[in-house]
C-alpha cells in the first residue's frame, strides 16, 4: 500500500502560515522600562524642594489634590518659603492675599521643620489665617509614636 503526500509536487513553499501561539513581550518591556525611568526622574520634582526635617506623627496620610497645592515652608533658619520662591515675613501675608484674590484654592499646606520652636509654628498660622487661608494642613512624616496605647 503506498501513502500519498499531501502536498503536491507543484505546490511546495506555498502552504499558509500558521498563526504564532506565542507572545512577543520584548516592546511592551521596552516600554516599561522607559516609563519607569521617566517616573523615578520626575518624582523627585514633584514635592516642595525645600529640606526639611518633617515632625513624625501616626496621622494618616491626607488624599492628593486635583492641583498642585499651595504650601508654604518654614525651615529652621533662613527666609519662608511660598512654594519655590523665598518670601521675607513681612511680605507673606500681602503675597498669599494676591494668591487669594487671583482664585487660588483656600485650602494651604504648612511644612515646618522639627527643630523651630512651636510660637513660630503659630505665627506663621496666623499670618495664614489673616491671609484669608483657614484650611490649614500641617505637613508631617508618618511613623511617629503612636499615644493610644
Amino acid at each position: 500500500m503506498q501513502v500519498q503526500s499531501r502536498n503536491k509536487p507543484g505546490r511546495r513553499g506555498r502552504s499558509r502560515r500558521q498563526p504564532m501561539a506565542e507572545i512577543n513581550v520584548t516592546p511592551f518591556v521596552d516600554v516599561m522600562l522607559v516609563l519607569l525611568i521617566i517616573f523615578m526622574v520626575a518624582a523627585p520634582m514633584l514635592t516642595v524642594g525645600v529640606p526639611l526635617q518633617l515632625p513624625e506623627t501616626a496621622a494618616n496620610a491626607v488624599a492628593a489634590e486635583p492641583q498642585e497645592p499651595l504650601t508654604v515652608s518654614v525651615p529652621p533658619e533662613g527666609p519662608l518659603m511660598l512654594m519655590d520662591d523665598s518670601v521675607e515675613e513681612d511680605q507673606l501675608v500681602s503675597r498669599l492675599r494676591e494668591l487669594a484674590d487671583s482664585g487660588q484654592s483656600r485650602k494651604i499646606y504648612l511644612r515646618a521643620d522639627g527643630a523651630i520652636p512651636y510660637s513660630r509654628v503659630v505665627q506663621v498660622m496666623g499670618a495664614l489665617n489673616a491671609a484669608g487661608f483657614n484650611d490649614i494642613v500641617l505637613v508631617t512624616d508618618t511613623g511617629g509614636p503612636r499615644m493610644d496605647g
